[in-house]
């Protein structure tokens, strides 16, 4: 009797393979830990042959699932490449994208507008945390991509541009000048630390101006004069400009990273990196500094 290959099995085991591990395949396949199980389950129980060896605390793939693995990369890629030729693909779908709230603005509103008048059909999923919750939610399959503002960015990261860091005020305030200097950053902020050590090393007294984890509290104590924070160059908040000169420690710079999920494919995805490869890269850290 002739056996057939289940394709939604094939894209689950696939999944897992690239995912390194049935938790985070189960996030990027928008399933439960328990039907990608299930499927794998299914598929070996078809083939009669374990895919994984089970013992080791590494996923680890049997002979007889890495010699599947090719075959099934090429099924799939044939499948939707036949969707595909006869229009039936439709680039339809869903987008789990993750943006640091700081640099949303200016270029994510057009990006997302532009993608949906190419793609109506795709629906895009915008969060907007911090980098380490970010980072965190990429590793749990959350998110198909995510953009970060880092010093140390992880194996997995495209690094786009490096930006610089730098303090912020309010436009013709004096809250730079105050010591000790207060200082409105949220509690999660990851600029927080570097602008504390720097303060630190100049030997510059400081203080926090506030606490929780609202960055519109920070941003409102900034432009009321209350209080400094920082921010990547180009990006100040509305009432707030650079702090000019040496009047405050130089900050160093950041990576403006790109993580990519390995199941996210497709046309929709590279029109959507492409996009934030633009915003984000060279190009834009000498706009932004102009």
């Amino acid at each position: 009797m002739v056996r057939n290959l289940d394709l939604t099995a094939l894209r689950a085991f696939v999944a897992v393979v690239d995912a390194g591990g049935v938790t985070r395949a189960a996030g990027l396949l928008n399933l439960t830990q328990s039907a990608v199980s299930m499927q794998l389950k299914r598929l070996e129980d078809s083939l009669g042959l374990a895919l994984f060896l089970r013992a080791a605390r590494k996923l680890t793939l049997t002979p007889e699932g890495e010699q599947l693995l090719g075959h099934a990369r090429r099924m799939l890629a044939i499948n939707d490449e036949a969707l595909a030729r006869l229009g039936l693909a439709g680039h339809e779908g869903e987008i789990r994208l993750g943006v640091p709230h700081d640099i949303v603005y200016p270029a994510i509103p057009g990006i997302l507008k532009r993608l949906a008048a190419q793609f109506p059909r795709v629906r895009v999923n915008l969060a907007s945390s911090f980098t380490m919750l970010l980072r965190d939610g990429f590793a749990r399959g959350e998110f198909d991509l995510i953009i970060t503002t880092e010093d140390r960015p992880g194996p997995e990261g495209e690094v786009l541009s490096q930006q610089d860091l730098v303090w912020v005020a309010a436009c013709d305030g004096a809250a730079a000048m105050a010591r000790p200097l207060r200082l409105a950053f949220k509690d999660t902020c990851i600029f927080r630390p570097t602008a504390q050590a720097a303060l630190d090393r100049a030997g510059i007294a400081w203080e926090a101006a506030m606490e929780g984890d609202s960055e519109q509290a920070a941003e409102a104590m900034v432009a009321a004069d209350l209080a400094v924070s920082a921010r990547l160059r180009g990006r100040c908040p509305p009432g707030t400009e650079e702090v000019p000169g040496q009047m405050l420690p130089e900050l160093g710079g950041l990576a403006i990273c790109l993580y990519t999920a390995p199941t996210a494919q497709g046309a929709a995805i590279e029109a959507l990196l492409a996009e934030l490869r633009l915003a984000y890269g060279p190009a834009r850290r000498i706009e932004a500094a102009a």
